[in-house]
């Protein structure tokens, strides 16, 4: 920005083509891992403080575990407060920070897995060495064993190839490491941890750490088993214990738990912020290293978690240290909306005249006197984005929802892996498009409902969703299965329902997937007559790119409170944007049946072939520090 002030006409000029107001305004679950919006430290800073207080605490030795809750309405700024810790944390080098919210929970009966699926994907984002959680604690072990200080950048870098030359590397540093691990139950951990380190293998690995069945190839080549438990939640929370136990050792771990506010139950009654109080009174008793942070309105607080069974166990840890967050006063609207501007006028290389121009501060003064929240000065500020004396702008009622939609889209070019594989909530994006169709007529199907495909304990996790409408005057009855796991047995499992047409009441079976069925299986087996002329079935392609905007109108749908727009906004922006009828999978679905497997499904087996040709490729020339590694391995 330079010293002088700038012209009014420069100013004006960036005024009238930018708003920088005009943005969702929403923290959402990757705003927390981005530095998306301007931090004003001071706003709640009590809390803020609070918490680095009790990590200091933790690192004195002169505690093991603390449990925070804080207390505000929406839109008070208790995500902004998640943001700020995690990005002070970045600077520091003894912490791992774990965010749980809206899009993680999903079935709350299965609490332990959607816990641990949050735990590995936190642990993907990275550290303060600019590398995943993963890694760092990948290279910690290597360098407590061989009592070295690699950085995780030149383990990374130099894996390769040390794996080129020594094939069972990782098997040798999981023997070494697992003599310095007692604790650890399963020797396994260790191994998908230390496999973090291959550039090729490090989402093979999470997705293993994550409870998810690898390829058998893929399992085999990297020595990890896949899993023949039946009870997934024990197992599951096993392996958070674990984890946990595991990182403790080393680092600090923040655990955050936020948006727990929902009408849905689990099968025992409880909502979801009970089941999440239980949740993390039972991390609270396995950590030995850490701090819990929930976050939830002053009224979940004391209707929910506060008569739950075994309330005061849970409050004494949970509710330890409880704290309230402040809303705005005058000074601090000021200091807020001239943070925002700064930002812009710094990216313009502007001086405006004042600090919160074109606004009038003693407007934002008398905005203040409302103790306002966060969200409110921020909308107030972009409704009223103009230049001095303009007329009043009229604003397009969807345009709120355009906004969120978009803000969805992008976050999902960094993190669509994180849902790639997961067949529900792919299937929940698809069944609400679908639903902003009914009434209407796709690909000569007019679509009457939308329902839940009724089964037994045994059947459940298989099908998604039956599709019911007209075809040329004919009753279909179209069942949909989202198939993303890798594992033969489920594929199998899933495509043996899917041909059963009398016992799910169907008339067409659906797959979707994005990987090949393999050959010489049961599941290849069904999925041949399900795509023969006796069954007419249909086998869609998932892509990323087709499935991305129906996971982003999903995001709106479930956040659509905080938002601020309503379920017949979105399905009115759905219909003119024409997301759903204009989409590749929806089509698919509700088309003719071709009858014929699609081109181009990831093949697990290929790449798993594909990676280990570049190992014997690698290069050669090991240096130093890898030969000394293999030394001291007695290689």
């Amino acid at each position: 920005m330079s010293n002088s002030l700038s012209s009014y006409s420069d100013l004006n000029k960036a005024i009238t083509s930018h708003n920088p107001f005009d943005r969702s305004l929403v923290v959402r679950n990757h705003d927390i891992w981005n530095k998306s919006f301007p931090d004003v430290s001071s706003i709640n800073a009590h809390v803020s403080d609070a918490v680095f207080q009790a990590i200091e605490q933790i690192r004195a030795g002169k505690r093991s575990v603390i449990g925070i809750t804080i207390k505000a309405e929406k839109g008070l700024g208790k995500s902004h407060l998640m943001s700020r810790i995690h990005h002070r944390l970045q600077y520091e080098v003894d912490s791992f920070f774990v965010y749980m919210s809206e899009v993680d929970y999903g079935d709350l009966d299965r609490i332990y897995s959607k816990f641990l699926n949050t735990l590995t994907s936190s642990l993907k984002q990275n550290g303060n060495q600019s590398v995943m959680q993963w890694q760092e604690l990948a290279t910690t072990l290597v360098n407590e064993v061989y009592k070295s200080s690699y950085t995780p950048q030149e383990l990374i870098k130099r894996f390769p190839g040390v794996l080129a030359q020594h094939p069972k590397i990782i098997d040798a540093l999981t023997a070494k490491v697992l003599k310095l691990k007692s604790n650890i139950e399963n020797p396994y951990l260790i191994q998908a941890i230390l496999w973090t380190l291959s550039s090729e293998k490090v989402s093979f690995a999470i997705n293993w750490l994550a409870g998810r069945d690898l390829a058998q190839s893929q399992a085999d080549s990297m020595g990890l088993p896949n899993t023949s438990h039946d009870d997934k939640e024990a197992e599951a929370f096993q392996t958070v214990c674990q984890i946990l136990d595991l990182i403790s050792d080393y680092r600090t771990i923040v655990i955050c738990f936020d948006e727990l506010e929902s009408i849905n139950c689990n099968e025992q009654g409880f909502t979801r912020a009970q089941v999440i109080a239980l949740l993390a009174k039972d991390i609270y008793s396995k950590i030995k290293r850490g701090v819990l942070i929930l976050a939830m309105f002053d009224e979940t607080w004391t209707q929910q978690v506060k008569v739950v069974p075994q309330a005061d166990s849970v409050i004494d840890r949970i509710g330890e240290k409880k704290f309230d967050l402040k809303h705005l006063n005058s000074d601090d609207v000021v200091t807020l909306v001239s943070h925002w501007l700064k930002d812009f006028y710094h990216t313009n290389n502007l001086t405006p005249p004042h600090p919160v121009y074109p606004f009038d501060e003693d407007k934002l003064r008398e905005l203040g006197k409302e103790k306002p929240i966060v969200r409110k000065v921020l909308q107030w500020c972009t409704d009223n984005w103009k230049l001095p004396g303009s007329p009043e702008k009229k604003i397009d009622p969807l345009h709120k929802v355009e906004t969120a939609f978009n803000k969805e889209l992008t976050a999902l070019n960094n993190t669509i892996e994180n849902y790639f594989e997961e067949s529900s909530i792919i299937a929940d994006a698809i069944r609400l498009c679908l639903l902003t169709l009914k009434d209407k007529s796709v690909e000569k199907v007019k679509i009457d409902t939308i329902e839940e495909v009724i089964v037994k304990n045994v059947d459940k996790g298989y099908l998604n969703f039956r599709i019911i409408g007209k075809e040329d005057g004919r009753v279909v009855k179209i069942v949909v299965a989202v198939v993303q796991e890798s594992s033969n047995r489920f594929v199998s499992a899933a495509l043996k329902r899917l041909i059963d047409y009398k016992t799910f009441d169907m008339t067409r079976g659906c797959l979707v997937r994005a990987k090949d069925v393999k050959p010489n299986t049961k599941g290849k087996e069904h999925l041949d007559e399900l795509l023969s002329s006796n069954l007419g079935g249909e086998f869609v392609k998932l892509n990323v790119e087709d499935i991305k905007p129906l996971l982003a109108i999903l995001f709106v749908r479930q956040a659509c409170k905080d938002y601020e727009v309503s379920e017949e906004e979105i399905y009115q922006f759905v219909g003119q944007s024409k997301i759903a009828v204009d989409n590749y999978l929806i089509r698919e679905i509700l088309s003719d049946p071709s009858g014929q497997i699609p081109s181009g499904l990831i093949d697990e087996e290929y790449v798993t072939e594909t990676q280990s040709i570049q190992n014997n490729y690698a290069t050669k020339e090991v240096d130093f520090m890898i030969n000394n590694l293999l030394v001291k391995l007695g290689l």
